[in-house]
């Protein structure tokens, strides 16, 4: 039996019409007809009265209206049921993080867990928030790494994921020096239109500076003349001379200390961001629990550290 054969089912008990039915299955009446033929053979008895238009479940039919749900609920749950029992035994950590942090800070974090981390295979997707957020609802990760904001909570934390703050950073306006070593542009300079680069709209990053910033720089002569989903591009480009951008200090560090980027602005322009990971809801694997332990116990220990 193929599992669609319930949902052609559903659908033509709804609207009673093998012509809609089709339409809404998106296929035409005959496939769709001899897929419903083809259920009812299975199963060895009529589902439908084709006598009456429109067309009504016999009792067999009004039976099998109410198990076909049940069927597919089933099915639905069996590939969690099967990861969860694949997870339950796994020595596998799989990490998504954002392209930002899965270049800098991400390797030095892992290393310092390394008695937890060498233990099985680690896994690491490097991609956006927001896919790096899919991954997690969809159980293909156990973890996500990415920066985080008050006034921009992620939706892993209004779905009530777990996290801990592992890190800080700072998003700080940046662009290339001059041959005097003196910054290109300035976001508050007299007489002059800055050069921004922008985070796209599904940015992470974009996100945070939408929700703290903006409002302020809508107040000022700013052109946007670039836009893009990554700090790693803009970087680029701000290296290369083209404008003002917010980057991570985690990943700019290097270039400010060498004078190849400056502060484009005051510091109160700077945007402090935390470093945060969470986890999966259910039980995770015995090394992906482990690490978890550990990495709450170290920043339980660094909060006590702070406060004596």
């Amino acid at each position: 039996m193929n599992i669609s054969w319930l949902e052609d089912f559903l659908v033509l008990a709804a609207v009673g019409n093998f012509s809609r039915a089709a339409e809404d299955r998106h296929m035409t009446q005959p496939a769709f007809g001899r897929r419903v033929r083809a259920l009812e053979e299975w199963l060895g008895v009529e589902l439908f009265d084709r006598s009456t238009q429109p067309v009504r479940l016999t009792e067999a039919g009004q039976w099998f209206q109410g198990v076909a749900p049940e069927l597919l609920a089933e099915v639905a749950r069996l590939p969690g049921a099967a990861r969860a029992v694949a997870e339950a035994n796994s020595k596998s950590l799989r990490f998504a993080a954002t392209h930002a942090l899965s270049l800098t800070f991400m390797p030095g974090w892992l290393r310092s867990y390394g008695a937890h981390t060498m233990a099985g295979s680690l896994q690491l997707e490097s991609d956006m928030l927001h896919r790096c957020e899919a991954l997690l609802a969809q159980s293909k990760v156990q973890f996500v790494l990415c920066h985080a904001h008050g006034q921009a909570p992620s939706p892993l934390h209004a779905q009530g994921y777990p996290s801990v703050c592992v890190g800080a950073d700072v998003l700080q306006p940046v662009c290339a020096a001059g041959a005097d070593g003196q910054a290109l542009y300035g976001l508050e300079r007299a007489g002059a239109t800055a050069p921004l680069l922008a985070y796209s709209a599904e940015s992470g990053l974009g996100n945070i500076l939408h929700r703290t910033i903006d409002g302020a720089l809508a107040r000022l002569p700013t052109q946007t003349i670039f836009t893009a989903h990554l700090a790693s591009v803009l970087r680029t480009m701000a290296l290369e001379g083209r404008g003002i951008a917010w980057l991570p200090q985690s990943l700019v560090g290097e270039d400010i200390a060498a004078g190849r980027l400056v502060a484009a602005a005051a510091p109160q322009w700077n945007i402090r961001v935390e470093i945060r990971v969470y986890r999966a809801h259910g039980q995770m694997g015995p090394a992906a629990e482990a690490l978890w332990e550990a990495v709450v116990q170290a920043e339980a220990s660094n909060l006590l550290a702070t406060r004596t």
